[in-house]
């Protein structure tokens, strides 16, 4: 008699698992008539991909000129609190 539960309850979860497979399945669409595929969203994030921009070169007076204001700029900052940096 101990025999015949273990093969009910394995016949059970079998069943459970089947119908939970079942159930996936039958929510998936198999429908394969769509304009573009995976590859075609690749390649088309590839065509609208990042440009960076090319900003005109600097002479080095200028570009150290540029770095004192910006250092200028962030040591009168009157809120320092959320920069992150630490004197």
């Amino acid at each position: 008699m101990g025999n015949e539960k273990k093969e009910s309850d394995g016949f059970d979860e079998e069943e459970l698992i089947r119908s939970e497979f079942e159930s996936i399945i039958s929510g998936l669409n198999l429908d394969q008539s769509s304009p573009s595929t995976y590859l075609d969203d690749l390649d088309r994030i590839d065509d609208e991909a990042f440009t960076p921009p090319n900003p005109a070169p600097q002479t080095p007076r200028s570009f150290l000129q540029s770095a004192r204001d910006a250092i200028q700029r962030w040591f009168n900052k009157t809120d320092r609190d959320d920069d992150g940096a630490a004197l």
